[in-house]
């Protein structure tokens, strides 16, 4: 079936879980991925723990649908069969530091005026420019530096790492996708090609535009106490009797007002963003009073956003997950063994 970016060719020049993430979302698109790796070697992920038959199920789960061609880019053969990948591409993705590529001979000049409409992504911790340009990082220095890492965790404790790479997966992977689309439809409409500079930190502090914005105007916004993040009794996460957790983000009034009249507490309507911390603490001696499975059996049926909060190995049972069939293996293909398809890509590039 012919998709939206079906004869599309992306080069894939990166390693780990940013540059995988963006190249994966244009693959599931249709775009013909092809993976550049080093022989012997290649994409590091590949040996991340754990490993089936050989080959980890991280780097399986963001690289299915490509196509790896092993290529040694410091010998003449690996870089002119990387310069005839590129004169068939429209995309190339890379992830080194700045200066690398040039150093390689295959810069954003050479490349470009090997192909004029080329799109050129870089993806880096903190971009082409400044002083920490050139720095070593993962996504935990660069939410950090962002603020983001500081305001996730309790009033009273430590920063504490998101279980979600925002900085990789939003400024690293979603993002440059976007950028990297709406180059394609310049192209289109009759541009030459562009170097995209993607900053993984720019991401993390685009992400956090809500709280810069709040804390400008002189609100506080601090760790543990924001908004979204404890300040307010309609929108916190409950500990229910027996372990187990409860979402509670009835925002809206009238959201907060059918949860207060479901737990026989009209009292409490008039305090849905009291920041008294005696509130809270009566909502936590009510949920503390049921279990998680028995809140749910008594609230699935309110339309007031409430939800379980679900540890891993439950999520694939939600019905919901269930009916949008998420979670299933999916029919796209798997990902590619190291160089499986090289010989393959260099016949068709005339090598």
């Amino acid at each position: 079936m012919e998709m939206p970016l079906t004869g599309i060719r992306v080069v894939d020049l990166t390693r780990l879980l940013p540059g995988a993430y963006c190249t994966q979302l244009l693959a599931d698109l249709g775009a013909d991925v092809i993976k550049v790796e080093e022989p012997g070697t290649g994409d590091y992920m590949r040996l991340t723990p754990p490993l089936v038959d050989g080959q980890s199920v991280l780097f399986n789960a963001i690289n299915r649908r490509k196509r790896s061609i092993a290529l040694d880019l410091k010998t003449d053969r690996g870089h002119q069969a990387l310069l005839r990948l590129v004169e068939t591409a429209a995309v190339l993705v890379e992830g080194n530091r700045p200066g690398v590529m040039d150093r390689l001979g295959i810069g954003w000049e050479v490349l470009h005026k090997r192909n004029p409409r080329l799109v050129m992504c870089s993806i880096t911790g903190y971009g082409q420019d400044g002083p920490y340009a050139s720095r070593a990082g993962h996504d935990l220095n660069y939410m950090a530096i962002a603020g983001g890492l500081g305001l996730n965790g309790t009033r009273d404790g430590p920063p504490v790492p998101l279980s979600v790479q925002v900085a990789d997966i939003g400024g690293g992977g979603l993002g440059p996708a976007v950028q990297i689309l709406a180059a394609l439809v310049g192209v289109e409409r009759g541009s030459e090609g562009r170097w995209i500079d993607v900053s993984m930190t720019d991401g993390a502090v685009g992400a956090l535009a809500l709280a810069f914005a709040a804390q400008a105007a002189g609100e506080r916004v601090a760790r543990g106490d924001q908004r979204l993040a404890g300040r307010y009794p309609c929108y916190r996460v409950y500990a229910c009797g027996g372990g187990g957790y409860y979402s509670v983000a009835a925002l809206e009034p009238k959201f907060w007002k059918a949860l207060c009249q479901a737990l026989d507490r009209a009292d409490l309507v008039e305090l849905q963003y009291s920041e008294d911390l005696a509130v809270q603490g009566t909502m936590e001696e009510i949920f503390a009073s049921m279990t998680r499975d028995q809140w749910e059996e008594r609230l699935s049926s309110l339309d007031a956003c409430c939800e379980p909060v679900l540890d891993l190995d439950e999520v694939a049972k939600h019905p919901q997950i269930v009916a949008r069939r998420l979670l299933e293996p999916r029919p796209q293909g798997r990902a590619p063994q190291l160089g499986e398809h090289t010989e393959e890509l260099l016949r068709e590039i005339g090598l």
